[in-house]
Parts: structure tokens; sequence; C-alpha cells
């Protein structure tokens, strides 16, 4: 069972389309039980890190996020859901986020004669290769809409980077921890391979953290 978390912030019904169409069982929940309980969890999200994390916190589910994380259960944040596995963001200073992972969001700079927010389709580069993205081509093509990018100070954990006047990290992975700051389930059949990895993955839980062994 593949647990997206609903938290009154996230883009749920794109999400559980892709999953349908991908044949796996899933629930949309806020119960930290059932979230806990669950085989693999999504983190989806739109909008502002602020409003997000604080929807998040209200719920209690900021430490649900932070124990799906530390036992072990394959754990994929979606767009601002990737954002939030980190540190801080500038579009909401002084909100911490989960620090699930270290690293901070920064906006896109002004200057770059580029539009504000990033939407569209870009390609992808992988510096190291992880089972997220087993079976895809380098170059392969996502779609984005952000105005914000991430900054990951753990260089063993970006597994894609994409370029807009920028080079910034697209997607992580780290154990059992993966996000991707583009949407997959938007993404034709590359976001459906995508998908289908985190699917396929094996669930390790652990009472003393993250297992090893994803990128």
């Amino acid at each position: 069972m593949i647990a997206i978390i609903d938290y009154d912030a996230g883009n749920m019904k794109s999400v559980e389309k892709a999953l349908d169409h991908l044949g796996a069982e899933k629930t949309v929940t806020g119960d930290p039980e059932v979230i806990r309980a669950a085989d693999k969890v999504i983190l989806p999200g739109v909008g502002s890190f602020g409003s997000a994390m604080e929807k998040l916190v209200e719920r209690g589910l900021d430490q649900t996020v932070r124990e799906v994380a530390a036992s072990g259960t394959p754990l994929l944040g979606i767009c601002l859901g990737l954002q939030m596995l980190f540190d801080s963001s500038e579009e909401a200073p002084g909100v911490p986020g989960l620090s699930i992972l270290p690293g901070k969001i920064i906006r896109f700079p002004a200057g770059l004669g580029l539009k504000i927010p990033h939407m569209g389709w870009n390609s992808l580069h992988f510096p190291q290769k992880s089972a997220l993205f087993e079976g895809i081509d380098e170059g392969a093509y996502v779609y984005f809409v952000h105005s914000y990018y991430l900054q990951c100070e753990d260089a063993d954990a970006v597994a894609a980077e994409s370029e807009y006047g920028v080079t910034f990290h697209a997607a992580v992975a780290k154990d059992n921890v993966f996000g991707c700051q583009f949407h997959p389930e938007k993404s034709s059949d590359v976001g459906l391979n995508i998908l289908r990895n985190f699917i396929n993955m094996e669930c390790v839980r652990t009472a003393h953290g993250m297992k090893g062994g994803s990128i």
C-alpha cells in the first residue's frame, strides 16, 4: 500500500491517477498511523513553502514524515514535497523545513532573461545512478513548474540535475528518501517509469534509522 499524504496542500488527483494507471494500491490519507504503516509514502505539494509547512505542523504530520524517513520506508517528495525535505526556503524566511536532508531552496536569480516560474519540459542529467531512474535515459525530458530550486549540501544525494539559466538539483536519492522537483505524474512515459521504479522498491523498515543501497 502506498500512502499519499493529504495535508490540504498537495496535488492529489494527478498523483492518484498516475498510480491507478500503474495498477498500484494506494490511499490518500492524513492519518499518521496509516502513513506509518504504509509500504511506501508520497509527499506531494503545490503552493508556498511556508503555508505547506504550517499545514504539516498543524496536523502533526511533520514528525510523521520524519519517522517514515527514519524507518526505512521508501519516501518520495514531489515538487514542493521535495523542497520541504530540506532545511529552509527563501520563499519563507524563518520557516524551518523538515531537515531530513541538508540543503536549502533558493529563488531563480533575476536577470536571466527567462520567465519565472520555470514552467515546461527540461532534460535531466544523472551525476550518479539511482534506483529511481533505472531504465531512464540520460537527457530524458520531464515537466517542471517552480520558481525556487534546490541546492543540496550532500553531493552524494544528488540523483539528477537540470538547467534553467543555472544548473540546479532536480532530484535526490539518499537511502530510502527520494525527491523530484519535477512532476513525474505529468511527465508522460518517462514520469510513469520513474513512479514505477518507486512502486517496485523494496520496503525495509528498521527501528534504528535508514537502510542503505538505494543509490
